[in-house]
């Protein structure tokens, strides 16, 4: 099995994992892990697009790493009320 293979199915295991367990309501959608899954899973996944050169999964990968980032950022640093 290659690294990038091996890299990939850690990514989306980790995102199957997040999405099981909000689906299950185990974990919510604004909870840290539920978010640091997205993020790293996503990074992960489209890393392992990048090193097979499919790059239609690194732009989809890419973007939905950067809104998981985006919605950790606004929980660590919430609007003043």
């Amino acid at each position: 099995m290659s690294i990038s293979t091996l890299i990939g199915s850690a990514g989306v295991a980790l995102l199957l994992i997040a999405f099981i367990l909000n689906l299950f309501k185990l974990i919510r959608q604004d909870n840290y892990g539920y978010i640091f899954l997205n993020v790293l899973g996503a990074a992960l996944s489209g890393y392992a697009s990048y090193l097979i050169n499919f790059f239609p999964f690194v732009i989809l990968e890419s973007t939905w790493c950067l809104v998981a980032l985006a919605g950790l950022i606004r929980k660590w640093f919430p609007k003043p009320a």
